[in-house]
């Protein structure tokens, strides 16, 4: 089977070096990057530079697929639509021309679910981007969802905060030890760890899986609860909150996962791990 992946970042490399392990894939990647290349090139059979925007090249990469994995990360704000409703845009138009491609999948982000005061939600919940950048993610999910046919099954999951080895959650919030923060760390929190986002991947390609799902752990802890338990863990000064201000974080959702795992899909770390 060949199978595409457009963005080798974070996730995208643990894919690829999943799935090159695996015998019956041929894995092909890519990379906005040319510096990466020689790192990449041990991960896949072809490595390719291209950037979201180039059609013909992207065309190409796509050209003989089977399966396509979308997993782009934008740089700064500033290259945030670009980077996904742009590339998003330009591939459905490649896909289009390519009959080869039977599955499409994508990694959104849960932020497009904006600020619900803490309430739950799910797949069946409307989405309410609470700025600009999710606004450009939601319309990214629309553009990919509209590629769905008979014969290309689309498949979003929306990611919680993303952490696992080189990211760690004590690298994310070692910085605040100590510090004092607005709100009073009572907003609901999603992560999920690289080992189960590579896992779920795995999981609707065998499955060929169709549709969005959700993909966060178990816990349901409060920024404060969450932040303050991996500085205890890691010896560091906890975090102050100040309920005079109010808390700048523009999502606040208490994400469900029941549909993935009504399915079957078991959580390799369903606690969040400090």
């Amino acid at each position: 089977m060949k199978v595409a992946i457009i963005g080798c970042g974070y996730v995208g490399t643990e894919v690829a070096r999943y799935w090159s392990q695996e015998k019956d894939l041929v894995v092909t990647v890519t990379t906005t990057t040319n510096s990466r290349v020689a790192g990449l090139e041990n991960l896949a059979s072809q490595v390719v530079v291209v950037r979201g925007n180039d059609r013909e090249r992207l065309k190409s990469v796509v050209a003989g697929q089977e399966l396509v994995l979308l997993s782009v990360g934008a740089r700064n704000a500033a290259s945030y639509r670009e980077t996904y409703l742009g590339t998003a845009e330009t591939l459905v138009s490649v896909l289009q021309e390519t009959p080869t491609v039977r599955q499409l999948i994508y990694t959104s982000s849960y932020s497009v679910f904006g600020d619900r005061a803490g309430a739950v939600v799910d797949e069946t919940s409307p989405v309410k981007p609470a700025n600009e950048n999710g606004q450009i993610l939601a319309e990214t999910e629309k553009v990919l969802l509209s590629a769905a046919t008979e014969k290309l099954k689309v498949c979003l999951f929306r990611l919680g905060g993303i952490y696992g080895r080189q990211r760690e959650l004590v690298k994310i919030f070692s910085r605040v030890a100590g510090t004092t923060r607005p709100g009073q760390g009572d907003d609901a929190t999603n992560w999920i760890h690289l080992d189960d986002i590579v896992a779920a991947i795995e999981f609707a390609r065998i499955h060929q899986l169709e549709g969005v799902y959700n993909l966060v752990d178990d816990d349901k802890l409060t920024s404060g609860e969450l932040i303050n338990a991996v500085l205890a863990k890691n010896n560091l000064s906890p975090v102050n909150w100040d309920t005079n201000q109010k808390s700048p974080r523009p999502y606040n959702a208490r994400v469900s996962n029941q549909k993935l795992k009504n399915l079957g899909f078991q959580l390799i770390h369903p606690q969040t791990e400090f």
